[in-house]
């Protein structure tokens, strides 16, 4: 497939950065770099995003674990110990030998994230992914948290409904960050989106929007949801632990000036009090931030 399959290619295209992808496209490869490895064994957390393969959903997952929990096993693989509760809606695909998983590593102390898409392997301790990218990302638009604690709460029991509620709307609307996953035909993927809080907006019930900042023109994500609408999102409040959990299918509208709109349709959410254990520091607004959110 190479580097971009077509959906990628679609949107480059269109928005007329296909050299500019190519460029930044030679980074991706499918190795872990020593600096790399020494990154991933520093991080409490771990975000994952895959297709249920019972219901088709996909879905982006957050993993904790004291640091070492994930780490390089291989020039191509990484190792989790653990994964997530039995009751995540990612349970099933993370214990299944196969399942196309995209991961993303961000620590906000540095403002340093990497990303790592393959396949999972289920091990004695957790599972492994075989890598078939391997990939850093600037630090545009992520929010710098210096320290973090952990603690020893026990998750709540996870609330399930099909749409959102007006408490979990506000959350929405208040983050200054989440993750989306989204999948193609040969593997699936996580990204970061990050602003200042109201930078995704809650129009209904039933459906998000926010938007697509300019970014590193390899349009993954939306490359991705071209091919495939189907996407998970994530969001946590970094002070509770608190995590949204949102499933359902996303589109991008372009704009006659170059901006992308992106909306996504929500058929389930689930949120799960203090579903991670980590409680981190107030953040420090990326300096690239929009200075308000349209």
């Amino acid at each position: 497939m190479g580097v971009y399959h077509l959906g990628s290619r679609a949107v480059q295209d269109r928005v007329g950065v296909r050299g500019a992808a190519d460029h930044v496209g030679r980074a991706i490869g499918e190795g872990i770099k020593p600096v790399a490895a020494a990154f991933l064994e520093l991080q409490p957390l771990l975000i994952a995003g895959a297709a249920d393969p019972a219901t088709g959903r996909v879905w982006a997952s957050p993993l904790t674990g004291t640091p070492g929990f994930v780490r390089a096993t291989g020039s191509r693989q990484i190792s989790v110990a653990g994964g997530p509760p039995p009751a995540d809606p990612l349970a099933t695909a993370l214990a299944a030998p196969g399942t196309a998983v995209g991961t993303i590593a961000l620590d906000p102390r540095t403002r340093r994230r990497m990303r790592l898409n393959g396949r999972l392997r289920p091990t004695a301790r957790g599972f492994a992914i075989e890598a078939d990218r391997v990939f850093s990302n600037c630090p545009k638009y992520l929010q710098k948290r210096d320290t973090y604690e952990i603690t020893g709460r026990t998750p709540g029991p996870p609330v399930r409904t099909d749409e959102l509620t007006p408490a979990q709307a506000g959350f929405v609307t208040a983050a200054d960050t989440f993750f989306i996953a989204t999948v193609h035909p040969a593997g699936a993927d996580v990204s970061h989106r990050g602003g200042n809080p109201g930078f995704v907006s809650a129009d209904s019930p039933s459906e998000l929007s926010w938007r697509d900042y300019p970014g590193n023109s390899m349009f993954l994500t939306l490359g991705n949801l071209t091919a495939d609408p189907r996407a998970g999102l994530l969001f946590l409040d970094w002070t509770s632990g608190t995590t949204l959990q949102l499933t359902g299918a996303a589109r991008t509208e372009f704009g006659a000036d170059g901006e992308r709109m992106v909306r996504f349709t929500i058929i389930e959410a689930v949120e799960t009090p203090a579903g991670v254990p980590l409680r981190w520091s107030a953040p420090e607004y990326s300096p690239a931030n929009p200075e308000r959110a349209r």
